[in-house]
């Protein structure tokens, strides 16, 4: 059988560039090449594009941007390219591919823009489409669509970035410290603060504001944070539910940022969670709802808070989350019973397949 033409999208123009050459390196690395042969596009942090055709361990080194392994190269929106063009010395050649996986974190890639680009190109997406991608980097208009679909939000305001404080101030009362503050369309937790006073308040919203021009302040969910991996477009497959203990020694403050995320500085990740099989269910049950409302395809991380009163609340949804051996999401649906080869194989299956 014919290999399918897969491109697999790193790098690009976001904060989390770097998370990204890690979620490619690991999936290019796991890749079934019996059944694939990938073309390795990298974006630059300048936004170049690059057909890259050296060694996988240079995308993680990030040492990736080399003359030597690179062509500048783009997605066409020819619908009749349905691919990339290279740019090499002998000429402009095409290569036609049959899906295209996105492996980028954060804006400018997993905000629906290069999901965009590829649905006006024709070329199938691995993962959710350009609607869905928006909306789920947009925390505000998630959690509006959320709350229509009969799933408990934190409560929560916006505020645009401007001169007067004082409207937050008499907002944020009214909810109650503790409270998060965070830009609406960041990942990682980039930017994002837990305040526990109206002092903090200032300077977590102008954090906030290096990214994005809208901050969201919402309130401080009490228990700890679960998520649950969904693979599929209309049957659902979910992984075991995951839980996030943070350390006991954690300050008020504290809560699952970038270093704990990345570098588990306290925290620990129990898989499956520590709580009761029905409420797992009723997790699981809860993320598809999730999932569907906001119009979710392929693959994605829903994250909810469990309350002390078994209480679920939406936090967010990540669609495209940390993609490595040992990231959150495919610990989860290793625990359900695949193993990392197998979800990158049903990723790209759901997108030829459509």
């Amino acid at each position: 059988m014919e290999k399918r033409k897969i491109a697999l999208l790193f790098g690009g123009c976001s904060p989390e560039y770097g998370i990204s050459l890690q979620s490619a390196y690991s999936v290019i690395t796991h890749l079934d090449n019996t059944k694939y042969d990938p073309v390795l596009l990298g974006i630059a942090k300048s936004g170049e594009w690059f057909c890259f055709s050296g060694p996988p361990d240079r995308i993680r080194d990030d040492t990736w941007d080399d003359p030597a392994y690179c062509q500048r190269a783009v997605i066409s929106p020819d619908r009749k390219v349905h691919g990339v063009l290279v740019f090499s010395p002998a000429g402009i050649r095409t290569v036609r591919l049959d899906a295209a996986m996105p492996v980028l974190h954060g804006r400018n890639g997993e905000d629906g823009t290069v999901q965009g680009l590829l649905e006006l190109a024709g070329i199938p997406v691995a993962g959710c489409g350009t609607l869905a991608s928006a909306l789920c980097m947009d925390k505000d208009k998630a959690h509006k669509i959320v709350s229509l679909a009969g799933v408990r939000v934190p409560r929560a305001f916006t505020i645009k970035n401007g001169p007067d404080i004082e409207a937050p101030l008499e907002m944020a009362r009214a909810i109650g410290y503790p409270l998060f503050v965070k830009p609406v369309k960041a990942g990682s937790s980039y930017g994002i603060t837990k305040i526990v006073s109206e002092s903090e308040l200032s300077a977590a919203v102008k954090l906030a504001l290096e990214y994005d021009d809208e901050v969201i302040i919402e309130e401080s969910i009490p228990g700890f944070e679960v998520g649950c991996s969904v693979l599929g477009n209309d049957d659902l497959i979910t992984g075991a539910v995951d839980e996030i203990e943070l350390g006991s020694d954690a300050s008020p403050n504290s809560f699952f940022d970038y270093d704990e995320k990345y570098f588990r500085a306290t925290a620990r990740i129990h898989v499956p969670a520590r709580i009761s099989g029905q409420k797992a269910g009723e997790i699981k049950d809860r993320a598809k709802i999730i999932y569907k409302a906001l119009g979710c395809t392929g693959f994605a991380r829903v994250d909810m808070f469990l309350t002390p009163e078994g209480g679920i609340v939406f936090n967010e949804v990540n669609t495209i989350p940390g993609f490595t051996a040992n990231s959150r999401f495919t610990n989860m649906l290793r625990a359900g019973g695949m193993t990392f080869e197998q979800v990158i194989d049903k990723v790209i299956e759901l997108a030829v397949r459509v």
